[in-house]
């Protein structure tokens, strides 16, 4: 439970990580102030019937942001990326930059950034994961207590539709000996309010974030034992990872890039004692989008 009645101002709560964070700390009994677009949309209208003290905005409404922040305890930013087609990269740079420097001048207490897994100490000339290397960056250089937290691959991207999965069959970037992280999307907000929860611990520090570790004969075994049918595993042909910028850009990073370097996940226990496996989200709040993994072909 938190020490404070102050809220937390969560960016993103009608989407997959603010949602996430704005429910664990409902959970913890930590009131929670979200900016929307739409008060009257469904996602918006369900954080409100939760206790989810709602204002009306957007990314580009600076006074709106500056009026929210104020009497906050902490705030949780996440921004939509170029890969979502809703934002360019520069954008979601602009606003990630523009939260911290007002979260900064508001005098707010913990401000928690969500980045990615594949941002490292160096560049790696993509631009939607330099993006947020450039959000890191600007926040280290202001006068306000941060904790930056990056999610490793989320286990929500497997379980879509287009790898395979409805011909039996699962094709993914990963060589069958090779071993990644994963996240599950709901462990996120989970670890968020774990950091929300200790400054003291956090504060200032750079935290990835995972739940499991697979390979890809890992991925052939739980998707068989999960869908109940023999599923294969391959990897997809080096032309077809040549070819398509993003898969090119994850194996660089598993193969010596950020998302080679590993987390220890019994450290990841500690700070979340409910970290989901792979094989256990499937079987639980997965299932649903595995079936429609599993029957896109049908559809």
């Amino acid at each position: 439970m938190s020490d404070t009645q102050q809220p937390i101002l969560v960016f993103g709560a009608t989407g997959q990580q603010g949602g996430s964070v704005a429910r664990a700390l409902l959970q913890v009994q930590w009131p929670v102030r979200a900016i929307v677009r739409d008060p009257a949309a469904a996602k918006s209208v369900a954080l409100r019937d939760a206790g989810v003290e709602l204002v009306q905005g957007s990314f580009a409404d600076t006074e709106v942001i500056r009026a929210a922040m104020k009497d906050a305890h902490g705030v949780f930013s996440v921004q939509p990326t170029s890969s979502s087609g809703t934002v360019t990269d520069e954008e979601e740079v602009r606003f990630g930059i523009a939260i911290a420097d007002l979260a900064a001048e508001s005098g707010i207490a913990h401000l928690v950034y969500s980045s990615g897994a594949s941002v490292g100490e160096k560049s790696t000339g993509v631009a939607r994961v330099d993006a947020k290397a450039r959000i890191e960056a600007h926040i280290r250089t202001l006068p306000v207590t941060a904790t930056i937290v990056r999610p490793m691959i989320f286990m929500e991207m497997l379980a879509r539709p287009g790898f395979g999965l409805d011909e039996s069959r699962f094709t993914f970037f990963l060589r069958p000996d090779q071993s990644m992280q994963l996240v599950a999307v709901e462990d996120i907000g989970k670890f968020v309010a774990a950091v929300f929860a200790d400054k003291m611990r956090f504060g200032g520090k750079t935290l990835k974030i995972a739940s499991d570790t697979v390979t890809g004969r890992d991925l052939e075994a739980i998707f068989t034992e999960v869908a109940g049918r023999p599923i294969t595993y391959a990897r997809f042909p080096d032309e077809v990872l040549a070819a398509n910028p993003n898969l090119a850009q994850l194996v660089t990073s598993l193969d010596k890039g950020a998302l080679a370097e590993h987390v220890d996940l019994n450290v990841m226990r500690e700070i979340n004692p409910e970290i989901l496996s792979f094989r256990s989200w499937l079987a639980g709040s997965g299932r649903k989008a595995l079936d429609e993994a599993l029957g896109a072909a049908a559809s």
